[in-house]
């Protein structure tokens, strides 16, 4: 018999760019129920150089200190050509402030974010990363621009916490003794620029609402020994193992490791949602149940040797 315990959580995120631009947005969730997971961000910006601002809202706390540059990443060939599913030409750190990569017949320019003088703000419900295009222009040479940082992902942490809930003591006690596999059920939204699920401080902003966002995709990469709801899935592949091992979190066991993609697309209406669900299913064995099996052993072993020496005793009187 298991037990089943359902979580979910329901973010918003937010995008919106100053300028010309048709962008598309990346999100990369390294979910890890163990320990630290992260989310990395990528944003794909067309007409940068018509552009003047980034703006960017992630609904959970996270500090300038928090926030990694992983562009600094690239100038690894192999890394370039897992992330860019292509082999790469790249002008690592062609000035101070970006590097160039030439790929499937085009070139971008890869902004570094941590040379960039941004600003993150914090709200009541999450945080506004907020970057000054302006004066990344002298710096920039090709009309298409990246993004790309890690951070850590703190409200899928709060998810994935272990949560004991107590109930009533005889319940809990029956659950206890008839449940030692319990499994959960963990269910995780990620809506991109949908109203209802960002702070008023972001719905109020004029921009936001004439923003313009190409496509959404998010990667979703998980330990194996998790078993995922995939029926939304775009492409499923393993990691590549070997191109990838300096670019994985801490903590993260590159062979262990299987992304899931998830793609959604608005072609016609620009100012469309992009809406991903998914859910995780984790099963193990409940500590608090191999606990009191413990208990009762011990007990019913010391019962049986109090009984046996009684039984020992009557005998030996009989005789």
């Amino acid at each position: 018999m298991s037990k089943k315990q359902r979580k979910f959580a329901d973010d918003g995120w937010a995008i919106w760019i100053d300028g010309d631009d048709t962008s598309t947005l990346y999100i990369n969730d390294w979910l890890n129920p163990k320990g630290r997971s992260y989310v990395d961000i990528a944003i794909r910006i067309r007409g940068i150089r018509l552009s003047k601002a980034l703006h960017v809202y992630v609904p959970f706390a996270v500090s300038r200190d928090e926030i990694e540059d992983v562009s600094l990443l690239f100038n690894d060939t192999k890394i370039l050509q897992a992330t860019f599913s292509a082999a790469c030409i790249v002008d690592y750190k062609k000035n101070e402030h970006t590097s160039e990569i030439a790929y499937n017949g085009k070139t971008v320019d890869i902004v570094h974010i941590s040379t960039v003088d941004y600003r993150v703000e914090q709200m009541a419900d999450g945080t506004l990363i907020d970057v000054d295009l302006c004066t990344l222009q002298p710096f920039l040479d090709n009309d298409e621009g990246y993004f790309i940082w890690r951070m850590p992902h703190k409200s899928l942490n709060d998810i994935f916490k272990p949560r004991v809930d107590m109930g009533n003591a005889l319940t809990r006690l029956r659950d206890l003794i008839t449940t030692p596999v319990v499994s959960e059920k963990y269910g995780y939204s990620i809506r991109v620029n949908e109203s209802r699920l960002l702070p008023e401080e972001i719905t109020r902003i004029g921009a936001f609402h004439r923003q313009k966002l190409k496509k959404a995709v998010i990667t979703l990469s998980i330990d194996e020994n998790y078993e995922l709801n995939d029926s939304g899935c775009y492409r499923i592949h393993r990691l590549e193992e070997n191109l990838y091992e300096e670019y994985l979190p801490a903590d993260y066991n590159r062979e262990d490791v299987i992304t899931y993609q998830w793609n959604q697309s608005r072609e016609d209406n620009l100012h469309g949602q992009f809406n991903f669900y998914y859910n995780v299913t984790k099963e193990s064995i409940s500590r608090g149940s191999m606990f009191l099996y413990m208990v009762l052993l011990m007990a019913l072993g010391v019962i049986g040797n109090l009984i046996a020496s009684y039984l020992w005793d009557l005998i030996i009187g009989l005789f």
